[in-house]
């Protein structure tokens, strides 16, 4: 019985170092091959063809020297600000999102007690407990390693592997390539991918030629784009677009 056990636990390692191994060659290949799509973007694209039966799909590689530097400073002023000082990881941000995270999950579990309660009071099934959300502060690299390899879900393991092939991409790739990486794939709207699709999408224009307005604007909708693309000039839009702009120039592009 222990042998199997021992047996497992190696096979389990080995599984798990042939995985991480996988991440490095994909990220290590990323220094000369531009990626042709993420795993975020495969899953949409599966779930457009699921729900509507059809691809609705925007999407085009322009090299870095082709987007916008108002665009690349806006993103980062939205986004990351210490993107260019950090290694991947701003850890005071992750220590409020798990001090932040604790308390939810606290919170959560009370409610689901005080809901069985009531249940089991009036003779009742207990509903299903609910689940707790879990937030990171997450840096353009880890936006990155996130869409690029992992799926949506929000578990620890999940971000566990997300700090490894973040802490990856830093130590393979330079700062410019991981936004220019980023900005070609990041999601601005539903079916809408990249900074070259986003541009003319929203503005009729190509991503070189961005001013700081417009740049400031699709920044904001980065969060939280396919709420956003339904108004993306909405009062809200126009007002965090400003404060972005005013970042905008004090921002250092790598």
């Amino acid at each position: 019985m222990l042998r199997q056990l021992v047996r497992l636990l190696g096979l389990l390692v080995i599984c798990m170092l042939s995985l991480q191994l996988y991440f490095v060659g994909r990220v290590a290949l990323m220094r000369w091959v531009d990626p042709a799509s993420t795993s975020f973007e495969r899953s949409e694209a599966w779930r457009l063809l699921r729900e509507q039966g059809r691809i609705e799909w925007a999407q085009e590689w322009v090299d870095g020297e082709r987007i916008s530097p108002h665009l690349k400073r806006a993103v980062i002023a939205s986004e990351d600000a210490g993107f260019t000082r950090h290694g991947g990881v701003e850890w005071d941000a992750v220590e409020k999102a798990w001090d932040k995270n604790q308390r939810v999950q606290a919170r959560v579990e009370r409610l689901n007690e005080q809901a069985e309660r009531r249940a089991v009071s009036r003779g009742r099934e207990p509903p299903p407990a609910a689940v707790p959300k879990i937030i990171g502060g997450s840096t353009i690299t880890q936006q990155l390693a996130k869409n690029l390899f992992l799926d949506g879900e929000r578990t620890l393991v999940r971000k566990s592997q997300e700090l490894a092939i973040t802490l990856t991409l830093e130590a393979l790739l330079d700062k410019r390539r991981i936004l220019e990486i980023y900005l070609n794939h990041v999601e601005w709207g539903e079916g809408v991918f990249g900074a070259q699709a986003a541009a003319r999408h929203y503005f009729r224009t190509d991503a070189a030629k961005l001013g700081l307005g417009p740049s400031a604007r699709l920044a904001v909708m980065l969060p939280a784009p396919k709420r956003f693309e339904q108004r993306p000039a909405s009062p809200y839009v126009v007002s965090r677009a400003a404060t972005i702009a005013a970042r905008a120039g004090a921002v250092q592009l790598p």
